[in-house]
């Protein structure tokens, strides 16, 4: 018998199934010094400990998306080992801040399950957890990836689709405990703008951008213990390239989106999500915001807004769909989230 791992393929998942996903990682402020390395990232609240602590927090927290990629790449060996493409994200909330010296560890229950009419290919939808070290859930999401087939003839499942929330509500949203923005320093924060001033339906050109290198994104994915083999393996796709890891692309514009959104400081909940279309080494990745919804919050001085994320490869700013309702060739990503503001 093999003793190594090929991955799942698409008829070894079955609704119901739970897995739990191998290596825990305890998070530490290498972790923070090098996520800050790879992407512009500068909100106050995630680099200073003084900032967090005068906004009613004990300590700077992780970054939210340091905790979402950790938690993400211990799913990869399990779920998205053999996929062609993650193709979305769906109730992801962020349920506590992630410190230093937390360890995390995934969980993930396969909710649906649906083979593509090629025979060849299948989606599989999972609802993933990541836990720290007192089995608290940190965090949590839904996504969806196409996996191949190991046998195209072995028999198709019953199609099963979650019927998932389109928007998460506010009521949905968890804000952290003890967070206060009433003594907010906009001066030390890089912006003066704050809640009343973003109106909805508003787009704002974050204006600048990065090329992507393969040298970072290969950092990035070995950083997050990311093994799909679509990220490493540049024989593994026909046309000889290596996938950027999605997740690379979303740290990407969040931090480029500092430029106009500087006191957004925290994620608290994902909408939905969706890769467009295919990111390569050489791609320079630039991004705009289209501001959907706000919302008060019941913590002091904390607003919530629910922003539209896009980061493209070229193009013009603010360009989306075509008029058949098809994302154009330049778009990578399309976010949809929930942040914490002051008021």
């Amino acid at each position: 018998m093999s003793k190594t791992n090929a991955g799942r393929f698409f008829e070894d998942y079955a609704v119901g199934q739970v897995i739990d996903h191998a290596v825990p990682r305890t998070v530490s402020g290498g972790e923070r010094a090098l996520y800050h390395a790879l992407y512009p990232a500068r909100h106050a609240l995630y680099s200073s400990d003084a900032f967090a602590q005068a906004s009613g927090l004990p300590k700077s927290p992780m970054d939210d998306l340091i905790a979402f990629h950790t938690v993400f790449g211990k799913t990869v060996p399990d779920v998205s080992l053999n996929a062609v493409a993650n193709l979305g994200y769906a109730e992801g909330r962020f349920l506590k801040p992630v410190y230093e010296g937390d360890t995390l560890r995934s969980r993930s229950e396969v909710i649906g399950v649906k083979e593509n009419s090629n025979g060849k290919t299948g989606v599989v939808y999972v609802r993933t957890q990541g836990l720290n070290q007192n089995d608290e859930v940190v965090m949590e999401y839904v996504r969806w990836v196409m996996v191949r087939k190991r046998d195209v003839t072995a028999p198709a499942p019953d199609a099963v689709v979650p019927d998932l929330k389109k928007v998460l509500s506010v009521e949905d949203l968890v804000i952290p405990e003890g967070l206060d923005f009433t003594g907010y320093d906009f001066t030390l924060a890089g912006e003066g703008h704050r809640w009343a001033d973003y109106e909805v339906g508003e787009k704002i050109d974050h204006v600048d951008g990065v090329t992507i290198e393969e040298a970072e994104h290969m950092l990035a994915t070995r950083l997050w213990q990311n093994t799909a083999k679509v990220h490493f393996d540049a024989t593994f796709r026909e046309d000889g390239k290596r996938l950027i890891y999605g997740g690379h692309v979303i740290s990407m514009a969040r931090a480029l989106s500092f430029n106009g959104l500087a006191n957004a400081q925290m994620i608290v909940g994902i909408n939905g999500g969706a890769h467009a279309n295919p990111c390569f080494a050489g791609d320079t990745v630039k991004c705009w915001t289209e501001v959907l919804d706000k919302a008060e919050t019941a913590a002091p001085g904390v607003g919530a807004l629910r922003l539209r994320l896009v980061a493209t490869k070229g193009g013009e700013p603010f360009a989306l769909k075509d008029e058949n309702g098809k994302y154009l060739s330049e778009v990578l990503l399309d976010l949809d989230y929930w942040v914490l503001i002051p008021c």
